[in-house]
């Protein structure tokens, strides 16, 4: 057994970190020596966690690519933990890379083991706003077990992140012109304020070279973007759990917004 030791007290959150022992082992358990390190990203790291509406992200380094059979073992353990009585049961967002792949910008096409909200473990291509996901985990990711991830991952770059958020953008607004589906997504409040304070990410981290939480960027964009923007950005950082429908004209200035920020980025 290759023993890699957690950190004591890798977040302020008694519960949380209760939890992680408990993944960690588990995983370690089914790992052995393809084990690297487990580290938090997301709204643990950025420092914009909520103990009633946030998840735990943590990405789950490895030597090399796992085989079907390990990866069967790691999709079985998932599910019995979201099949339990913990608080966090269904909660837990993770992905499984092989520490080659950590190095340099992302394959679009490459599959890994993943496992979001609601779902059981899965293969598939990174999503396509991973460079902001591995510059939290390089530069502000939490370590629960394992070296620093600076240690092993190169930098990120401004052109890749704007890459991708190009890419984003761009589908949303392709979305936004031809999909019905979508526009009915927007539509919620709680997704207008997803797609608002992530556009306000993108635009920090592309002008700043860093990735902040979503409030920090959100107060960001409110104080450098034009004022008209500020009633907007604030109402999605206030509403981001809301069930309402926005009103027609709010998905006016949302989709205004978007192919405001495209402009910007290119």
């Amino acid at each position: 057994m290759c023993a890699n030791y957690p950190i004591a007290h890798p977040t302020p959150f008694g519960d949380v970190n209760t939890v992680l022992v408990d993944l960690l082992g588990r995983i370690q358990a089914i790992l052995d020596c393809q084990f690297v390190g487990l580290y938090l990203y997301g709204s643990l790291a950025l420092g914009d966690f909520n103990p009633q509406t946030s998840d735990i992200d943590f990405a789950v380094v490895t030597q090399h690519d796992l085989s079907d059979e390990v990866i069967s073992r790691l999709r079985a353990m998932h599910a019995q933990f979201d099949h339990s009585d913990s608080p966090w049961a269904g909660k837990v967002e993770a992905a499984y890379i092989p520490l080659e792949a950590l190095k340099h910008a992302h394959s679009v096409t490459t599959l890994y083991p993943q496992v979001e909200k609601g779902t059981e473990l899965f293969q598939a291509p990174l999503e396509a706003g991973w460079p902001f996901q591995r510059y939290s985990l390089r530069e502000r990711g939490v370590v629960v077990s394992g070296p620093r991830p600076v240690v092993f991952t190169d930098p990120v770059e401004t052109v890749e992140m704007r890459r991708a958020a190009v890419s984003i953008l761009s589908g949303w607004q392709k979305q936004a012109s031809q999909d019905p589906g979508w526009i009915a997504w927007v539509r919620q409040r709680s997704s207008q304020a997803f797609v608002i304070l992530t556009i306000c990410r993108m635009l920090y981290s592309l002008e700043t070279g860093a990735v902040a939480s979503k409030p920090a960027a959100a107060h960001w964009a409110q104080k450098t973007l034009e004022a008209g923007r500020g009633q907007l950005i604030q109402c999605a950082l206030a509403n981001q759990h809301s069930r309402q429908e926005i009103s027609d004209i709010e998905l006016m200035e949302t989709l205004d917004f978007l192919d405001e920020a495209l402009k910007r980025i290119q």
